[in-house]
């Protein structure tokens, strides 16, 4: 039987869902092929890995700017001369691990492990087909490091494709796939059925709103945006997805009560049911992460762009924005001002759909496989 080793890391939640969701492909396309999903720091040092999701976690939350000038340094700075040290010392106990499970293939969604591996192929202590998905719109100099080494690249857009050629990597390498997602997005849903359980009207728009999930940025912002199109927007009903944040969710509640608006907000927790929800809304607030984004393009949605992480999120609204699928609503923006514009017209919010449609890769995580598992 054929295995395959997939690594992510618990920075944030796009390099598991990533990993989930070619796990889930090949298990179900690919019978004679044992999968196994690991975290690559977890599996090397539990330690150096409590503490460095612990940081990420604090400096997401609660000190964006400190986390924007360490992006920054680990690109070519200090750090990340540092990170490639610290993956050098750590790659010989991930070699250990895999000689152990000896993978016919491995498929990387995070630079940690993405560089390791190359450092044991540098070695000649792995000699396996190796490939790294990027999980974002926009490279880091730390997925590229050993470029020489990694088998296969799998970005999302064509400009992360032309930067790499530029930095010299062989565009054989390097395929747009798209960044892989849940194939329940690909599924058809019973939209009346689902308007009908929400209790919503028909022929009303529907707004998604997510508040930022576990690393969500500018609570009183988001509050403020979702508080401005409940009171300003009336006729625009609303789902909003407050996560595991139980004070966000009473913030929401009470807003929907006290403008008596509680037949068109619906406000939930955590929800497994977000591509049914893609599936009945016209537009999506949310913040720029690889994966909400990947969803909310494949489901061909409009998106107002809020609280992005600096450094990679960041870059992810400026080539959202960019290519004409949504707004940048910032911090020094008018919110009123901003979501007016944004819903100025429904001749603009179809034509950011057919651009979140062209954008799309709805096959990424067919394509990835095939690459990986038939070539």
């Amino acid at each position: 039987m054929r295995k395959v080793l997939l690594f992510y890391g618990s920075y944030g939640g796009g390099h598991l869902s990533a990993a989930k969701s070619i796990k889930e492909y090949i298990e179900k396309n690919y019978p004679e092929t044992e999968v196994n999903l690991v975290d690559c720091i977890e599996c090397t040092n539990k330690i150096c890995n409590k503490i460095t999701t612990a940081a990420y976690s604090w400096m997401a939350k609660k000190a964006p700017w400190a986390w924007k000038i360490v992006y920054r340094s680990s690109e070519n700075g200090f750090l990340s001369k540092v990170s490639k040290h610290i993956n050098t010392r750590l790659s010989s106990k991930l070699g250990k691990f895999i000689n152990e499970y000896n993978p016919d293939v491995i498929i990387s969604t995070h630079f940690f492990s993405n560089q390791m591996c190359t450092i044991l192929k540098m070695k000649g202590q792995l000699t396996c087909k190796v490939g790294t998905v990027l999980t974002d719109f926009h490279i880091h100099s730390q997925w590229l490091v050993n470029s020489a080494y990694m088998d296969y690249y799998f970005v999302s857009n064509e400009d992360m494709k032309k930067d790499m050629c530029n930095l010299g990597i062989s565009e054989s390498k390097i395929f747009v796939t798209g960044i892989p997602f849940s194939q329940r997005f690909l599924e058809v849903h019973d939209r009346a059925k689902i308007i009908q359980e929400l209790n919503f009207t028909p022929d009303k728009q529907i707004a998604l709103f997510f508040a930022g999930g576990k690393f969500g940025l500018g609570k009183r912002r988001t509050f403020e945006i979702y508080k401005t199109l409940a009171c300003n927007f009336p006729d625009i009903q609303i789902i909003a997805v407050a996560g595991k944040n139980k004070k966000m969710k009473k913030m929401f509640t009470d807003c929907a009560m006290s403008l008596n608006r509680q037949d068109s907000i619906c406000v939930l927790e955590y929800t497994k049911s977000v591509p049914e929800f893609m599936s009945i809304s016209d537009f999506v607030v949310t913040k720029p992460g690889g994966l909400t984004t990947t969803e909310s393009l494949v489901s061909g949605l409009p998106m107002l762009i809020i609280n992005p992480i600096p450094g990679h999120e960041e870059q992810n609204a400026e080539f959202l924005e960019r290519s004409g699928v949504g707004i940048w609503l910032r911090k020094t923006d008018d919110i009123n001002r901003t979501l007016e514009r944004f819903l100025s017209s429904k001749e603009q919010l179809i034509h950011m759909k057919e651009n979140a449609l062209k954008l799309s890769r709805k096959n990424s995580v067919e394509q990835i496989c095939k690459i990986m598992l038939d070539k």
